[in-house]
């Protein structure tokens, strides 16, 4: 029994295929021809010329009272309600007088604070989508399922007039607060539900004085949660993979006041290179019920994951329960530590330095990494890259209220938060070195164990944040950075300029009280 079936609006429907098993939904995939399975039984697909988001195509319906809370811009851009209504009439005409697939599933661990969303498709791969990365509801929980939001996934219909209606192409993304409804039409990428639930997790828990967060958590034996937050690169889930600390998730959490809780059921690992020796969790997960995506397999199934020549972007997508070691529920208490990993390529910062509240909710806000750019005659120029909260491109609220939300949680529950350099060494990009893992496990291993906060410690300026003189597991050389450079002038000079690039990029956020206020725990020049 599907509740509420007749509100989505269709005419006509075939065959309704709900919450399928994942056997039912293999033979539906194998049977609609929408991919092919790899030697291990892992269904694999292609998702057309679309294997990524498509950022500049998503849209918030503005109108009150959502359109007071959402920050405006380049991210969270406006369409008008009459165009939403003009667009769902077209999805909804695509996915009536035929069969469908409906995944009704739960968003978050918590109980006070999950969301229930059904997603409606043509398509089941999506549906199996669907059901490895959200939470599975039991068939108790089926019975009496209300969504409180829908998805219509119409990816196989454009939007041919978006010129006339003032889009950036054919593809759309929206988001109807007010109604409780998302549309996609015009891309096939699974990502566009995983993370359009997200940012409207990021728009509704903050309004109730809760967290959403773009990090990965683990918990210890003791109970003692850590957190890492990391833009891509960082090492974000390699660091939070510890075969002492069992995995709460390794991309979206919340917290709210019973502790750190898991948005998903499921991961969504990027599959590029993927080795057995460095990521063995991962390359074991990817078996039956798993499914890839945009990956190059031989005639005979066999997966070539060196081979990029689809994507970079080729991803897996597997319910949680893949991995071993998991904690119980996806939730646990509130945080002990927070690491804010970054991968400095300039050679700059220090391999660890502790942060006190106001720094962290500055560092929250900046969410700073470099790239490395592409080589060329063995030139390279690292670049300065800043997401705010480390996931900007999922935040409708504006920054600054995840930051203050941040900061009073770090005080309430008396949080240590520390910031991991998993960057250079010694030199920037092309002179120094990478940090090795051994060192950075260092710093990770005293921060949860908690020998850091015996350290002797000393000011990092012009940042101005704490540095331990010395530390077990780590040349103490590389802990105050520009003791490992031979180069000292080039060094303080690259040290003023990434200075000035926090202290520019942070004018962004100064644009409420809040932001003047946070800018003044950055550095000083």
């Amino acid at each position: 029994m599907i509740n509420d079936l007749d509100k989505l609006g269709l005419e006509n429907v075939k065959e309704i295929y709900y919450n399928l098993s994942y056997d039912e939904i293999f033979e539906h995939e194998v049977r609609n021809n929408e991919g092919r399975v790899s030697e291990n039984g892992t269904f694999m697909v292609d998702t057309g010329i679309f294997t990524g988001r498509s950022p500049k195509d998503k849209y918030f319906v503005k109108q009150d009272p959502s359109q007071k809370y959402i920050a405006w811009g380049k991210i969270n851009q406006p369409i008008t309600k009459e165009l939403f209504d003009k667009l769902l009439a077209k999805a909804k005409k695509q996915l009536s007088n035929k069969n469908i697939y409906i995944q009704d599933a739960f968003c978050g661990s918590s109980d006070a604070s999950k969301k229930s969303v059904r997603f409606v498709t043509e398509v089941a791969w999506q549906a199996h989508f669907v059901k490895n990365m959200f939470i599975r509801p039991s068939k108790e929980e089926l019975k009496t399922f209300k969504p409180e939001f829908v998805v219509y996934n119409a990816c196989k219909i454009t939007n041919e007039y978006y010129k006339t209606d003032g889009l950036n192409s054919e593809v759309f993304v929206i988001f109807n607060v007010e109604e409780n409804i998302a549309v996609i039409g015009g891309t096939w990428y699974g990502g566009e539900m995983k993370k359009g639930i997200f940012s409207m997790m990021n728009y509704w828990l903050p309004l109730e004085n809760k967290l959403s967060m773009h990090c990965s958590a683990n918990v210890g034996k003791s109970g003692d949660v850590a957190l890492f937050f990391g833009l891509s690169g960082t090492g974000k889930t390699t660091l939070s993979t510890d075969a002492n600390r069992a995995l709460i998730g390794d991309d979206e959490h919340g917290w709210d006041d019973e502790g750190v809780f898991n948005f998903e059921g499921g991961c969504y690992a990027k599959c590029i290179n993927l080795d057995p020796k460095s990521e063995p969790e991962i390359y074991a997960a990817i078996k039956k019920n798993a499914l890839l995506e945009n990956v190059v397999a031989d005639e005979n199934g066999k997966v070539d994951y060196s081979d990029g020549s689809k994507t970079e972007n080729t991803r897996v997508s597997y319910p949680i329960y893949h991995i071993e070691n998991v904690a119980p529920g996806l939730k646990a208490g509130h945080p002990k530590n927070i690491i804010f990993l970054t991968a400095d390529a300039f050679g700059v910062l220090p391999p660890v330095s502790k942060l006190n509240k106001e720094q962290a909710m500055y560092y929250f806000l900046s969410g700073y990494t470099a790239k490395v750019a592409g080589t060329e005659r063995g030139i390279t120029e690292p670049v300065a890259t800043f997401s705010a909260c480390f996931g900007e491109a999922f935040l409708p609220l504006h920054p600054t209220v995840y930051a203050r939300l941040l900061g009073e949680k770090i005080d309430k529950h008396g949080v240590n938060v520390y910031l991991v350099n998993t960057g250079w060494s010694g030199g920037e990009y092309g002179v120094g070195k990478r940090m090795s893992i051994k060192a950075t496990r260092s710093c990770i291993n005293a921060i949860l164990d908690g020998s850091i906060n015996e350290c002797e410690f000393e000011n990092f300026e012009p940042f101005n944040i704490a540095i331990p003189k010395a530390l077990e597991g780590v040349e103490t050389r590389l802990l105050n950075p520009i003791n490992a450079w031979e180069d000292k002038a080039r060094y303080n000079e690259l040290k003023e300029n990434l200075a000035k690039k926090f202290i520019e990029n942070f004018k962004r956020y100064e644009d409420v009280k809040e932001g003047v206020e946070f800018a003044k725990a950055g550095p000083k020049i």
